[in-house]
C-alpha cells in the first residue's frame, strides 16, 4: 500500500443504487472490526433541489457522484481490506491496485459545497425560468407587473427582472416563488 498513517480522503465504486447500503455496510464492518482509529468518515454527497412545476414545488434528492463513496481514511493492509471487501463495493478509484486519495483541492471543492451536517449539498432551486423570459408578479410590492428577466440565481432562488415604475425601466428583484412565467 501507500502512504501509511496519513488521513485522506479515496473513491470508492459501488454497485449501481448501492451507495446508501455501501455506507451503511462499511460503518457496521468499522464498528465490529475495530477500525473507528483508521477509518474515520463514509459521504454520499447529495443535492437537494426544489423543483416548481405548475404551481407545485417538490423536494428531488440527486447523488452528486452515482455509483461513488467517499471515504475518509488511514490506508493500510487492514483498512484496505476492511473497505475492499465490504458488500456492494467494486473497487476503490486508483490506478491498477494502488488507491489514489482525493488531492486538497478536490476534497476542498467537494466539502466546500456541502452543508454543514457534511451529506447534503446546500439546496438549489430548480427554476423553469431563464433570463430572456417575461415574467408577472403574483405577490407583493410589485404585484401585477410584467417585465423581461435580466437574471437568474437558482442558488438564491431569486430573480431580476425590469419593471417600470414611475415611467423608469427598473432592474428589481423577487423570490422566484412569487412569480409567474407569461
Amino acid at each position: 500500500m501507500s502512504v501509511h498513517g496519513v488521513r485522506r480522503w479515496y473513491v470508492v465504486q459501488t454497485y449501481s443504487g448501492y451507495e446508501n447500503r455501501v455506507k451503511a455496510n462499511l460503518e457496521q464492518r468499522i464498528a465490529t472490526m475495530g477500525m473507528e482509529n483508521s477509518i474515520f468518515n463514509v459521504l454520499i454527497p447529495i443535492e437537494e433541489r426544489l423543483s416548481v412545476k405548475e404551481g407545485k414545488t417538490r423536494k428531488i434528492t440527486r447523488k452528486l457522484y452515482p455509483s461513488y463513496v467517499l471515504v475518509e481514511m488511514c490506508l493500510d493492509e487492514q483498512s484496505w481490506y476492511v473497505v475492499r471487501h465490504t458488500p456492494g463495493i467494486t473497487g476503490f478509484v486508483g490506478a491498477g491496485t494502488h488507491p489514489l486519495p482525493l488531492s486538497e483541492k478536490e476534497v476542498k471543492e467537494i466539502l466546500g459545497k456541502l452543508d454543514k451536517d457534511q451529506e447534503q449539498i446546500k439546496i438549489k432551486i430548480e427554476m423553469n425560468i431563464e433570463r430572456g423570459d417575461t415574467v408577472k408578479v403574483k405577490e407583493g410590492p410589485f404585484e401585477g407587473q410584467v417585465g423581461p428577466v435580466v437574471e437568474v440565481n437558482p442558488e438564491k432562488g431569486k430573480v431580476k427582472f425590469t419593471v417600470s415604475v414611475f415611467g423608469r425601466e427598473t432592474v428589481v428583484e423577487a423570490d422566484f416563488m412569487s412569480l409567474e412565467k407569461l
